[in-house]
């Protein structure tokens, strides 16, 4: 069960130097070359969308299928262990959303540039006429 919030982990993880590399200034020829290299990446690495949803539902579905520990009846150990699965699964929500937020984000990224770049080359046009 570990494996899936590894991987989402990783991606998590190039997601956001991805977004870092893609919001610092650099020379045009190399950001126009890195946005296109992304933008062509993009669409394979969507998968990370339906699979943190997935995830999103299987922590739902655990969550409201959790043995309660509140009464007197558990002992330290057993709340200690139910507080823990809590912490992860609240730990498992926020890498989701982030997955799917740092995705969003690289999207947009992407796409803006994108349109600043023809816009730019309307407005060259423009000017040689």
């Amino acid at each position: 069960m570990a494996l899936q919030w590894m991987i989402l982990t990783y991606v998590v993880a190039a997601e956001a130097a991805i977004a870092i590399l893609l919001t610092l200034p650099s020379p045009k020829a190399l950001k126009s070359s890195f946005v296109s290299l992304i933008s062509l990446a993009l669409q394979p690495s969507l998968f990370v969308v339906p699979f943190s949803a997935f995830q999103l539902l299987d922590i739902y579905w655990k969550n409201e299928h959790r043995l309660m520990c509140t009464g007197e009846i558990c002992t330290a150990s057993e709340r200690d262990r139910y507080e823990k699965s809590i912490y992860k699964a609240q730990r498992n929500v926020i890498l989701c959303l982030g997955a799917c937020l740092l995705y969003w984000c690289i999207y947009r990224v992407c796409k803006y540039y994108k349109e600043i770049q023809s816009i730019e080359e309307v407005e060259k046009r423009y000017k040689d006429q």
